[in-house]
């Protein structure tokens, strides 16, 4: 065997992983944050979900990529398991378009596709110009790195060890495994399988078996997935089986009616490709597919309920093992999905600090001990929280983000050091309420409504924030610089009366520390609070909001 022929079917082989890399890459970054809001969208309905993933995988030409998001997604809290069922068996369908394209053979005019990429990324400057460039490119690619390998396969396929490698897949079952081990290796069935339909053309590989290797490459098809939901929480884990168990048991059905009727339905299907093998190959990965959803497709919802005898029990609450509750761990973390679980994660964050500002003023107010404890180990969770979710932002923000995401970004950091100061003022306050309890300190009825009075106002304001920037939109901007303004006046308006108080003697210099601090901890929370609302607008709209003279 020609170790320069051999050379020559690995660069091939690198070319063609390359292109579609690239082309899959570069689709999903022009298609990114636009399709996940389509998922969130249209997957109430499992059939409407269906035809999403079908649409969604054939755009990013990746099962895979659709997958893996579907599971993030899960474990991010934006998607149950019966609306993931429907995405997963249309990424099934969507996946094979990869298929029909190489079939085309394409691979004549490839470097024209080339040159059209080049150009487009290099020397032009809109930002979807140059992505869509990157698409092309890859597009042309993929096709060099098929010529490639098929001028290789020519050289190689009279190769006595070649032969008598080959020779050794005489076997059904021993097809399905090398298809699944081939896939999990490559991380793509669409690439195993448009190898596969090159070799079948080659006459590398007979055209009978390439129907038992196309169910092995569905079946490792789930491997990446199974992977990445490993460090997720356990719905993760069962959105990925979900996937596992519908392939497999498609897998099986399939091999039985092939092993009564193969020679019937592999000679129909050459018929109807018009005696193309490539072709065939192509439509016979094709129809397997739409086969395995249309017979699967009711039983759907034995399939959830079965992934919950396979991996049973709940997770355990976020904040008593002091785990992140939306962020995944490792493998986990896709550039789909990453800005939307950090900013799901602040959410959760702000919920605790809002929690904890309650209840540390209601310590102070009513000197609860008990409330003041819940406060620091609550305080704990907000510091690690606040410690994960920075260092996530940095490990994501060298990602290749969608743009609209990358925009994002940096108020994302100035978030979560906002809520960490909220925090931190809470455990000051629940400090000051055990100073009142170890010294016997006592507030005025009139001190203490004034300052339930002053927390309603500033936890209302940390409401609306905290909705805002999870929702992102407008509705309670103007609510909230009425209110933040509220307070600020509230504070210098009860700062005067006390400081008349004290000089009128009617409270003691412990008791006014206390209050004086108390009132101004509250006004830096609500300023902290109206700058999570402000992280991530658009400045022109934040100024629409202060210069029309409405608030």
């Amino acid at each position: 065997m020609d170790m320069s022929t051999v050379f020559l079917l690995f660069g091939g082989l690198g070319l063609f992983l390359f292109g579609m890399k690239l082309m899959s890459d570069g689709l999903e970054q022009m298609a990114g944050d636009r399709m996940r809001s389509v998922l969130e969208f249209f997957t109430k309905n499992r059939f409407i979900g269906t035809m999403v993933g079908i649409i969604f995988t054939g755009i990013i030409q990746s099962s895979n990529a659709t997958t893996v998001m579907v599971v993030s997604f899960v474990n991010s809290g934006l998607m149950d398991l019966y609306q993931a069922t429907g995405v997963i068996l249309g990424a099934n369908i969507g996946t094979t378009v990869t298929g029909q394209l190489i079939a085309f053979n394409l691979s004549d005019i490839a470097p024209l596709f080339v040159i059209i990429g080049v150009v487009m990324y290099m020397f032009l400057n809109k930002k979807w110009v140059k992505k869509l460039g990157v698409v092309i490119l890859g597009f042309g690619i993929l096709f060099m790195g098929l010529s490639t390998m098929s001028n290789a396969m020519t050289l190689l396929k009279e190769s006595p060890q070649l032969v008598s490698l080959v020779q050794l897949l005489k076997s059904n079952l021993l097809a399905v495994f090398v298809g699944f081990c081939v896939t999990a290796v490559l991380q793509s069935s669409s690439a195993a399988v448009g190898i596969l339909m090159l070799m079948v053309g080659q006459g590398l590989v007979p055209y009978e078996l390439s129907f038992f290797l196309i169910m092995g490459c569905n079946m490792g098809s789930c491997v990446s997935a199974l992977v990445v939901s490993l460090s997720g929480k356990k719905d993760a884990k069962r959105a990925a089986s979900i996937h596992a168990l519908f392939n497999v048991i498609g897998t099986i059905i399939v091999y039985v009616i092939l092993m009564i009727g193969l020679r019937p339905i592999a000679d129909g299907l050459l018929a109807f490709s018009g005696g193309d093998l490539s072709r065939a190959v192509a439509n016979a990965n094709s129809l397997i597919k739409i086969f395995e959803v249309i017979v699967l497709f009711p039983f759907m919802g034995w399939i959830v309920k079965a992934t919950y005898l396979i991996i049973p029990g709940e997770d355990a609450k976020p904040e008593d093992a002091f785990e992140l509750k939306y962020i995944g761990k490792g493998t986990m973390t896709t550039s789909t999905t990453a800005v939307i679980d950090a900013i799901h994660e602040l959410q959760h964050m702000g919920e605790v600090a809002l929690n904890n500002l309650r209840l540390s003023m209601e310590a102070l107010a009513g000197k609860d001990e008990q409330k003041a404890r819940i406060v620091y180990k609550q305080e704990a969770y907000i510091d690690y929280m606040n410690q994960e979710i920075t260092n996530y932002l940095v490990k994501i923000n060298e990602m290749d983000l969608p743009s609209a995401d990358a925009k994002k970004l940096g108020g994302l950091f100035h978030v979560v050091n906002d809520i960490e100061r909220i925090g931190d003022h809470a455990e000051n306050f629940a400090d000051s309420a055990m100073e009142r309890i170890n010294k016997k300190i006592s507030f005025s009825e009139k001190a203490v409504k004034q300052l339930q009075e002053m927390t309603e106002m500033v936890l209302k304001v940390l409401e609306y924030s905290l909705d805002m920037f999870s929702n992102q939109n407008l509705e309670h901007m103007r609510e909230i610089v009425r209110l933040e303004d509220a307070v600020d006046e509230y504070e210098k308006k009860l700062q005067r009366s006390h400081v008349k108080r004290l000089s009128k003697e009617k409270c003691t210099p412990e008791a006014g520390m206390l209050y004086s601090d108390a009132l101004s901890g509250l006004e830096r929370v609500a300023d902290h609070a109206t700058n999570i609302a402000f992280a991530i607008m658009e400045s022109e709209s934040v100024d629409d909001f202060e210069d029309d003279g409405e608030v």
